[in-house]
């Protein structure tokens, strides 16, 4: 029961590749006495061969790797083409430095805790670099006894 010259020719009608072309097994000797273009057209119309869909790509792999790359996984020395500057400039790491200190120095003498000249000395600390970041500049201030032992605490850092 070989079916391949009537597998060709529904490929070529129906403008696709021989091997997306169906062909109903129960109906199988209707298909072999089918010679002609017309006969398998008509085979096609009944729904007798059919066309198959297209394969897509499976997303799964992708997804997956997605999800952790967004937990921060899969970011290894073995993944890393730039050099650690390339990677985040000092530049922008400043600038995420020293924007959350100066926001928390606003957020502190908005909200009272410190006054004017407090704010503007360690605004220019901040300028010249004494903090690590936002919570070291916090323990400063409450070393120095400028704000409270437990500010932080139960306002989460100011976040």
């Amino acid at each position: 029961m070989d079916v391949k010259y009537q597998k060709r020719l529904a490929a070529q009608i129906l403008d696709c590749g021989k091997d997306r072309v169906w062909i109903d097994d129960t109906m199988l000797d209707e298909v072999i006495e089918a010679i002609t273009r017309e006969e398998v057209r008509e085979l096609i119309n009944r729904g007798v061969i059919k066309k198959l869909p297209k394969d897509g790509n499976s997303r799964g792999r992708i997804n997956y790797k997605k999800g952790q790359k967004s937990k921060g996984r899969r970011r290894g020395y073995g993944k890393r083409k730039g050099t650690k500057g390339a990677r985040e400039s000092s530049k922008d790491k400043w600038k995420k430095r020293i924007r959350s200190i100066r926001k928390e120095l606003k957020k502190l003498r908005d909200d009272g805790n410190i006054d004017r000249s407090t704010y503007r000395e360690f605004y220019n600390r901040a300028k010249g670099g004494t903090f690590e970041d936002r919570s070291d500049m916090l323990l400063h201030l409450k070393m120095e006894g400028h704000i409270d032992e437990d500010y932080g605490s139960e306002n989460n850092g100011g976040e």
